[in-house]
């Protein structure tokens, strides 16, 4: 469902409902599409919605809802907003929720709940739960329970200051559905959203000493993570400033260039990087928590020799998994255009002998890739092809894209959408392209397993609904091919991880999307290019090979 584009009308000297103010605010504060299923309890939120501005985008599943949110946020840099219906929109929602909290993706759930005489009251309601909140709490980084009309600009107001001004994650408000009709007072003109908060700077003690020791480190590293997305450009003069490789985890993948010459790509997961890093004097780590998830589940934490200093908007990670020499609790893009202000230019001979020296580091990583890489790197090498330059990957937890994540590169920021570690869920993969293409211009690539797909495969439906050109790639590897693959290695007998798989293509068809299977990597770009040459999503399933 589309709105039209225009301002929300009223009567004269007639009281906007607390809906209405809800789709007003969510306009100032830069929402245009939300994600939502209605339901009974929702009915009267829905009737805020005409004329507001808003798209309706609806999913066919809750749990698909909150991973379209999260695919556009991550693509655009936006929060994600899910309308949901009081108890089982929200537990339906729970699993992209919590693969959002892990990542720090910045989500916005409006759900409904029961009305507010009946909370807590156990009288067996529609949806009810005991409390709503609890099933939430685990993976929010805030939340709150609207008990009158008057306090929803301001719990709309804190919701946004969190998401903009400190690590985010999903947000749920909820509003007792007795409010939605509720009269607000004034005009519906006369709200506004909050200023955007200043983001905070390091202090000048902190960036003298960080400067000091990288101005005169021998072999400076920058570690960059995903709280780092809004950094390319300065992250990128970093590393020229220094002459200091950069290596990404894999959810900075992307942020810089993979062609630069001082980029060392996600390729954490390698004990020959992982020495360098460890060896390095000074070590500066942006943004990241230094976690396993960041080196593809390397459970090892990092024993470093040198100096550390961390960079973080959020103190807690601070000294998570590494106790830092230097802690820095500011924001990454403002601390890194500081240090730039005050350190001294390394030279051009200086540069091109550590890009040599990465590059030769990078080569020797093939060494380490995992059994089975080797016979599926024509399809990364495919893959890298048929993906435009500006293109966004956005994978899903199969055997293929564990190969991509550290073997494809990618150019820009906001390129490199996956769960394929984090909360590491399934089914991701399908909804989340969604979300991004539906968020940027740019060209959307979704790579998805057989059995992940089933999980989400419904969503295959709204991407026909808005005339996506979408392509999904379908790994078909005849099961949980990766999970298979750790059985035998402990020597457990295989159990639960062959699936009989249904006809995609049909199934895609059946659906109003086209369909085509393919058994090579030279097949991989005309499938992609006639994909994006048409207006609707395509399903391209890939047979795997053994």
């Amino acid at each position: 469902m589309q709105s039209t584009d225009h301002p929300a009308t009223e009567q004269p000297n007639t009281s906007p409902s607390c809906a209405q103010v809800l789709m007003h605010l969510l306009r100032q504060y830069g929402v245009d599409t939300v994600f939502g299923i209605p339901g009974v309890h929702t009915i009267e939120l829905y009737r805020g919605l005409p004329g507001s501005g808003l798209t309706h985008i609806t999913p066919r599943h809750e749990q698909g809802a909150a991973f379209m949110a999260d695919g556009y946020a991550r693509a655009s840099g936006k929060p994600g907003v899910c309308f949901l219906i009081t108890g089982p929109g929200v537990t339906n929602a729970a699993t992209a929720m919590a693969q959002a909290y892990s990542d720090s993706i910045p989500m916005l759930v409006i759900s409904a709940v029961n009305r507010r005489q009946d909370l807590g009251m156990g009288r067996g309601r529609l949806h009810e739960l005991p409390n709503q909140q609890d099933v939430s709490r685990g993976f929010c980084v805030w939340q709150h329970t609207v008990s009158t009309a008057e306090q929803l600009p301001e719990a709309l107001a804190r919701a946004f200051q969190v998401m903009r001004a400190s690590r985010p994650g999903p947000v749920h408000i909820e509003i007792p559905i007795d409010l939605f009709p509720a009269p607000m007072p004034g005009q519906l003109g006369n709200y506004r959203a909050a200023p955007a908060p200043t983001l905070p700077a390091a202090g000048p003690d902190a960036v003298e000493t960080a400067a000091k020791w990288l101005a005169g480190a021998k072999s400076p590293v920058i570690l960059l993570g995903g709280g780092a997305q809004h950094c390319a450009e300065a992250t990128t003069a970093l590393a020229e400033k220094l002459a200091a490789p950069v290596f990404q985890s894999l959810a900075a993948k992307g942020i810089v260039d993979e062609r630069h010459p001082l980029c060392g790509g996600a390729n954490l997961s390698f004990n020959g990087v992982r020495e360098h890093i460890e060896n390095a004097d000074v070590v500066l780590a942006i943004a990241t928590e230094l976690a396993e998830t960041d080196r593809n589940l390397v459970r090892e934490d990092y024993r470093f020799k040198g100096k550390l200093i961390r960079v973080d908007i959020d103190p807690a990670q601070l000294t998570c998994n590494a106790t830092p020499d230097l802690a820095i609790c500011a924001d990454a893009k403002t601390t890194i255009e500081q240090l730039l202000r005050v350190l001294p230019e390394a030279s051009e001979k200086q540069r091109q002998s550590v890009a040599a020296k990465l590059q030769e580091l990078i080569r020797g990583c093939r060494s380490e890739w995992w059994p089975g890489s080797e016979s599926r790197y024509p399809w990364v090498q495919a893959l890298r092809d048929a993906l435009p330059e500006d293109g966004i990957l956005v994978t899903d937890s199969t055997q293929l894209a564990y190969n991509t994540n550290h073997a494809l590169p990618l150019f820009q920021p906001r390129s490199h959408l996956t769960c394929t570690t984090g909360y590491g869920t399934l089914g991701f993969a399908l909804p989340a392209a969604i979300g991004a293409a539906l968020a940027s211009p740019r060209p959307v690539i979704g790579l998805i397993g057989d059995g992940g797909i089933m999980f989400t495969l419904g969503e295959l439906a709204a991407a026909v609904e808005q005339q996506l050109a979408l392509p999904i790639l379908v790994w078909n590897n005849s099961g949980y091919g990766e999970i298979r693959d750790f059985m035998d290695e402990a020597a457990v007998e295989q159990e639960g991880v062959n699936l009989r798989a249904p006809d995609f293509v049909a199934l895609a068809r059946a659906m109003g999307a086209e369909g085509c299977r393919i058994d090579t990597p030279e097949q991989l770009s005309e499938a992609v290019a006639s994909a994006f040459a048409r207006k609707t999503p395509t399903l391209i399933e890939i047979t795997a090979p053994d």
